[in-house]
């Protein structure tokens, strides 16, 4: 738990919703292999007040071809996470989680083509999928619920009020189609509940990596409207030991002349080190997500990169997230 904020074991349970519309839970994990380079993230958030969940598979081979599926079954309780194939099961709070899905993908050779949902998503790219990881947490949880009105949270008052997070050791396998991984690696979940709009996100930049099983890190910029920024984030050296917390850090994004994050330069403090860390793009997920609000349709560019990091000498892999409004035209946070 974090200074400020209540988090029990209770709290990996669902929650009851409140009567906001926008009500989301939502559990997520990512995971990569660094020997076989293969790895993804999945994610089930159940909207109970709309009657359906939102389910993401996306999953990244090791020849830079994209394996995903993106889908908002309907749902009759928020009692489990299990929709649209995709379930996750806490086997010991905040210990283990049993991660199984089941069901179709759209493989894609050339994943620029989510670009064009109406060319990427069509029967001759889709195959069956399996996967089933079991994650074994390395560290003990970081966030919570706040426990004052006045208590600053990660994604302010609406977007994940409640959230926490921690790094894991990850055994398990992935068929696409033909093919089979057997999976042996790190990553990272976390579990948020609270109201939940894309669009209310202005500028996020997130970055979750692991270095073995003893090493780990969690950087976050989030940016508003109005310019406020917040940096924060997590580092762990040592199997089992507690977050060391960010308290600033500097991220330039690098881009390529279409607008394409392809890397990132950051540096960050804590209260005992300074660190710079690269991040080298992999394997790139352009996505988007679109609500409608009043007669115009908002949108958000969101890009999803399986990435490469160095820091202090070691590689690890993880995920290198970007939210953006897109406004008057533009892509929020791009220089």
């Amino acid at each position: 738990m974090s200074a400020g904020f209540r988090l029990d074991r209770v709290d990996e349970s669902p929650h009851e919703p409140d009567i906001s519309p926008n009500w989301n839970e939502s559990v997520y994990a990512n995971a990569f292999d660094p020997v076989r380079k293969v790895g993804g993230w999945l994610r089930v958030g159940n909207r109970i007040n709309e009657g359906a969940a939102e389910v993401s598979v996306c999953l990244y081979l090791p020849d830079g071809r994209v394996a995903c599926q993106f889908g908002k079954p309907k749902i009759t309780t928020h009692r489990t996470w299990n929709a649209g194939g995709l379930s996750f099961h806490v086997d010991a709070p905040f210990e283990k989680v049993t991660v199984d899905y089941d069901g179709p993908v759209f493989l894609l050779s050339d994943p620029t083509l989510l670009r064009h949902p109406k060319q990427a998503f069509t029967p001759e790219h889709q195959v069956p999928c399996t996967l089933h990881w079991e994650q074994t947490s390395l560290t003990p949880p970081h966030g919570g619920e706040p426990l004052a009105p006045d208590q600053p949270t990660a994604y302010g008052r609406d977007f994940s009020l409640g959230h926490f997070n921690l790094h894991t050791k990850v055994h398990g396998h992935i068929t696409v189609g033909g093919e089979s991984f057997p999976f042996d690696g790190q990553g990272w979940r976390d579990h948020s509940w609270g109201p939940r709009y894309w669009q209310n996100l202005f500028a996020h930049r997130l970055f979750t990596a692991n270095f073995g099983d003893d090493l780990g890190l969690t950087l976050h910029k989030i940016e508003d409207a109005d310019g406020t920024v917040r940096r924060l984030g997590t580092l762990f050296s040592g199997a089992g030991t507690a977050y060391e917390d960010v308290l600033d850090l500097d991220v330039a994004v690098r881009w390529s002349r279409d607008e394409v994050p392809v890397g990132a330069d950051i540096r960050f403090r804590t209260a005992s080190r300074r660190g710079a860390v690269g991040v080298r793009v992999l394997t790139m997920a352009p996505l988007r997500n679109k609500r409608q609000v009043g007669d115009a349709i908002v949108e958000s560019r969101i890009h999803e990169a399986f990435a490469e990091y160095g820091y202090e000498g070691r590689i690890g892999y993880g995920m290198f997230e970007l939210v953006d409004l897109i406004k008057d035209g533009r892509v929020a946070g791009y220089p």
